[in-house]
């Protein structure tokens, strides 16, 4: 509103000015800065080892910070195992996903079932397909069996917008009490990795997942198609 009486005024003077003698034009007062201290910068952090195993037996010691090529102190450091996980399980329903359909099927309904145990409310999951669009079709929930029931029903068809869908599970979904200090949050995307129809692009993609604190799991196989698209080949 304020934004449009000043417009307002700014075409009222220019129309009065057209009819009186040029004045002085007053200096504009710019608003006054904000500062803003940060106290707590939160660093999720998931190590694996050249064979892609985890690493979960890490020390303070054992990490280096650095901001804008300088060390910074590490003030807070914790080992949290049992801590809370809300889990996107993001399967590729496009047509490249026929001919390993019954092996994603397989591996999305193992997944569900081993990380949304369902009688743990620490953990809890959504369920997001892609083909020419994402779609929400299980929202968060600590029960994995809507999940597994979808799953049963779904067919692949269509491109692949893989993309949207990691957008998607950052911006719109159901969120858990406490995030995104805690629970973490995950993604899990059961697929090759490919996208042929999204609207955002991969850096909006990654950009958004890194602002939410999102972890992304993917195959050997998307990492490495990842890894081609950023170099631009």
């Amino acid at each position: 509103m304020r934004f449009r009486v000043l417009l307002s005024m700014v075409v009222g003077l220019s129309i009065w000015a057209q009819s009186q003698p040029p004045a002085a034009q007053p200096q504009a007062q710019l608003p006054p800065p904000i500062k803003v201290q940060v106290n707590e910068v939160i660093v999720p952090v998931t190590v694996t080892d050249d064979k892609g195993k985890f690493v979960i037996d890490l020390d303070e010691k054992d990490f280096t910070i650095y901001d804008e090529g300088k060390p910074q102190k590490i003030r807070f450091f914790t080992r949290e195992r049992s801590q809370p996980v809300v889990v996107g399980f993001l399967i590729d329903l496009s047509n490249a996903s026929r001919l390993h359909w019954k092996n994603y099927l397989d591996s999305a309904t193992e997944l569900v079932q081993n990380l949304v145990p369902g009688d743990n409310p620490k953990f809890s999951g959504y369920l997001i397909g892609y083909s020419n669009e994402a779609e929400l079709m299980v929202n968060t929930t600590t029960d994995p069996e809507p999940m597994v029931r979808k799953l049963e029903k779904v067919k692949p068809s269509g491109g692949a917008a893989l993309f949207d869908a990691i957008y998607m599970a950052c911006t719109s979904r159901k969120l858990v009490e406490g995030e995104p200090i805690e629970p973490r949050r995950v993604l899990v995307i059961i697929g090759d990795g490919h996208d042929s129809a999204s609207k955002k692009t991969l850096n909006e993609a990654l950009e958004i997942a890194q602002r939410n604190l999102v972890t992304i799991m993917a195959s050997a196989r998307w990492r490495s198609g990842l890894t081609r698209r950023k170099k631009g080949t």
